[in-house]
């Protein structure tokens, strides 16, 4: 059975491999992204959110299977949290009610291995609190330092593993028989990370902070195929869960830390 999903950041990146991937599958896709999608938008914006919450119900005639929040900054600027973040929360959010009318609705966003990184534990907290002007200020202010700026990705990335964590099991998801997850990539070779990649010094001092003893660097159709079976039919029970695919960072990191 064809099956409607909606992916965000779909025209580039791990967004356009598992578009494709999907729709070789023979389901219908909405893509959404700044330009060159079905639905082009600013996730950073109040406006942008909402035009993709009224868009895709238009598009999709009110009924989704998957929703896939993909989209996502990697920069040290203030707009990073304003997509991994809030872009990513009121995506899954404002589009839960079109699942509906699915059979086997399923939701996926993306964190990072990144949020294993330091984070700003402040950051961290305005996020979980949902107070984005409060966050964007935190965020300009380490931004505005090149010691910490780094950490607005990781605490975004953060903040939403715990934002999925919370929420997969309430009402609003697993009441309503919707598998809620994420998956957290490693070093994924997209165009957002190829500057780093460019030289050999950029590629080790990469590996010193995430290694990936399993296959090492991946490509972005990696991450596409475990989103692809997310949304899937096939995944019934996989509920709060934050998967590495990251050959073998979580491992390296964290050992049995967490057991």
């Amino acid at each position: 059975m064809t099956r409607t999903h909606v992916v965000t950041g779909a025209a580039s990146g791990i967004g356009r491999a598992t578009s494709e991937l999907l729709t070789s599958r023979g389901d219908t896709v909405i893509g959404v992204d700044l330009h060159d999608a079905d639905v082009n938008v600013d996730l950073t914006t109040e406006d942008g959110r909402a035009t993709l919450v009224s868009e895709v119900e238009r598009l999709s005639g009110g009924r989704l299977d998957g929703i896939l929040a993909i989209a996502g900054l990697s920069a040290p600027i203030p707009a990073t949290v304003g997509v991994n973040y809030f872009g990513m929360v009121s995506t899954l959010e404002g589009l839960r009610p079109l699942l509906a009318g699915s059979s086997a609705p399923r939701a996926v966003g993306v964190a990072s291995m990144a949020s294993l990184h330091p984070a700003d534990d402040e950051l961290v907290d305005l996020l979980l609190a949902g107070d984005e002007p409060r966050a964007l200020e935190r965020s300009t202010v380490l931004a505005g330092d090149p010691t910490t700026g780094h950490q607005i990705y990781s605490s975004s990335k953060q903040a939403f593993a715990r934002w999925i964590r919370r929420n997969a099991t309430t009402p609003a998801w697993a009441g309503e028989n919707i598998p809620l997850n994420a998956i957290a990539p490693g070093v994924i070779v997209t165009a957002m990370t190829e500057p780093l990649l460019a030289t050999e010094e950029g590629r080790e001092q990469i590996r010193q902070s995430v290694p990936m003893p399993l296959g090492g660097f991946a490509d972005a159709n990696v991450p596409a195929r475990l989103l692809a079976w997310l949304v899937s039919e096939e995944n019934s029970h996989l509920c709060g869960q934050v998967v590495f695919v990251d050959g073998g960072s979580d491992a390296v990191i964290r050992g049995d830390s967490t057991w």
